[in-house]
């Protein structure tokens, strides 16, 4: 998380909003070598206190959590290089504008027996966000590849104990030179120029 508090005082609520929404995120743990990362979809319960996810049996991850290990959910969202020429004075520096939320915690390994379920929620928690199609769901597998997907994957839940958010926005800047480079962003690089321009122009309330 960027150390300046100015980017990390948003609401608790918006942040797990943001990570429910996005539903896809880095997955870390630390090992007695390099951090075991993996990219995972996750559900976050409603009350943000839980994240179901499942991972392949040959992940490390996997592999490695055969009890209750500390990890890191790390979900990103828009992203974008600034350059000081945007905010349309003198001596400034470049940086870089993004959103990320760190959801901290405990994973621990669910009982396989779960493991129909979670992938029923997760597929329906995703399909439900497409529009003009019947969603699909794990009927439509036959009974041999289903069998087969099932024996692949294992079921996965972490507590979440912290939830820390960065909102880079160029909030420690006056809003005419924010604005500014909210309108000059689209025409730069990165991911998601137009959401991170809006959210520039309008950067999220804080707790």
């Amino acid at each position: 998380m960027h150390p300046n508090q100015t980017f990390r005082r948003t609401e608790q609520s918006l942040a797990l909003t943001f990570a429910r929404d996005r539903a896809f995120a880095n997955l870390t743990v630390s090992t007695q070598g390099a951090p075991l990362i993996a990219h995972v979809p996750f559900l976050l319960a409603e009350d943000g206190a839980t994240a179901d996810l499942h991972l392949v049996r040959s992940n490390p991850i996997a592999r490695a959590c055969t009890r209750q290990t500390p990890a890191t959910l790390a979900v990103t969202g828009p992203d974008a290089y600034i350059s000081p020429d945007w905010y349309g004075i003198d001596d400034q520096v470049p940086t870089w504008n993004y959103v990320a939320v760190h959801l901290t915690g405990t994973l621990r390994p669910l009982p396989v027996s779960d493991l129909p379920d979670l992938l029923a929620r997760q597929s329906a928690a995703y399909e439900s966000r497409l529009p003009g199609k019947a969603p699909w769901t794990m009927d439509k597998m036959s009974a041999e590849t289903k069998a087969r997907f099932l024996r692949m994957i294992l079921p996965f839940r972490m507590d979440i104990l912290e939830v820390q958010s960065t909102y880079k926005l160029g909030q420690n800047k006056d809003d005419t030179v924010r604005l500014a480079a909210a309108d000059a962003v689209e025409t730069g690089f990165g991911s998601e120029l137009g959401q991170l321009a809006q959210l520039m122009r309008t950067p999220p309330s804080v707790g």
